[in-house]
């Protein structure tokens, strides 16, 4: 018995009758998505906080899809390495990439010469999930709340520092963005990463910097810093007791940092919607919720027209900051 797919004989028999092969888009179509491992570029090293979440997702991800799901780390430029490889990859559904909103709306505010569009060069399959980020204050300072905080750092003016995981990081955007809206002056004081920015804090060379959620919980405990204000709309589920700049009367500042999972752009409309449904899938999955909230993300799927207007939404609003802060990565 002749145990070639109908599709593959007859592709054969096309060729022997010299009508040429058929082309492998109809191919793929007929023996379904995916066919063989998924690759998941991380634009960051190992170890870190994406990279963390990026396996939890990429285990579930391939149990919903029926395939493994491979890491691929290509850190690098602010995601920038990560994400170019992705772009110019072949849109087939085959390589894809779990990055936050450094690659699609902090770059493209602070870098003016992108190797990638981040609206242009990619398919945005979906959301998987959101870290807040909080003010957080080393625990000599005399501030508690949102109003001592402004009214402390107001009454000296220039003083007064705030550091971050980073130039040209969310953090950084964030804190600028509660300094316009506060009318507040302080100095940013950039670290690489969060761990020597947590060091610094702890150990009183600053008063105040901004992280994640994630990093500050550990840290949170050690009693050496106390939570302020998350710079988001809504509270945490990790830290639900955190007031926002938001109740404050600041609704201005609303700024979180965010992973989405993208293809390279001419995707297959088919296969777009098998990875959109087995990423929603995956984030609904309990037992992958739990891993990624004890990772610190909140896990939280958004669909991916959702993941679009996001990215058109941001974008306008990061230029907008980058430039009356002056903030650039060139």
């Amino acid at each position: 018995m002749n145990r070639l797919p109908l599709v593959a004989r007859m592709a054969l028999l096309c060729c022997s009758l010299g009508f040429g092969a058929v082309p492998l888009t109809s191919l793929a179509a007929e023996t379904g998505f995916p066919a063989r491992p998924v690759t998941l570029v991380i634009p960051f090293p190992p170890g870190g906080a994406t990279d963390v979440n990026g396996r939890v997702i990429a285990q579930r991800l391939g149990k919903e899809l029926g395939q493994p799901v491979v890491i691929e780390n290509r850190g690098g430029a602010g995601t920038v390495v990560g994400a170019s490889y992705v772009a110019k990859s072949a849109p087939d559904g085959y390589t894809l990439l779990l990055s936050s909103g450094s690659t699609f709306t902090v770059n493209p505010a602070i870098r003016s010469n992108l190797p990638y569009d981040p609206v242009k060069s990619f398919e945005p399959i979906g959301i998987a999930g959101r870290v807040a980020l909080i003010l957080l204050a080393n625990s000599e300072v005399p501030v508690q709340t949102v109003k001592q905080f402004v009214e402390y750092v107001k009454a000296s003016p220039g003083k007064y520092s705030y550091g971050s995981f980073g130039t040209g990081t969310t953090a950084q955007f964030a804190g600028e963005t509660m300094l316009h809206a506060t009318g507040l002056k302080m100095t940013h004081v950039p670290y690489k990463g969060s761990a020597p920015a947590m060091t610094d804090l702890m150990g009183g060379q600053i008063p105040f910097s901004i992280d994640t959620v994630s990093a500050a919980v550990p840290q949170l405990k050690s009693g050496k810093i106390k939570a302020i204000a998350l710079t988001t709309a809504r509270r945490s589920a990790l830290l639900p007791d955190v007031p926002t700049f938001a109740e404050s009367g600041y609704a201005e500042v609303d700024m979180d940092s965010w992973l989405m999972l993208a293809a390279p752009k001419g995707v297959p409309a088919d296969v777009k919607a098998r990875l959109e449904k087995a990423l929603a899938a995956t984030i609904a999955d309990p037992e992958t919720k739990t891993k990624l909230l004890a990772a610190g993300l909140e896990p939280s799927y958004s669909n991916a027209a959702a993941s679009v207007e996001l990215i058109n939404r941001e974008l306008p609003i990061m230029r907008a900051v980058a430039a009356r802060a002056n903030i650039t990565a060139d």
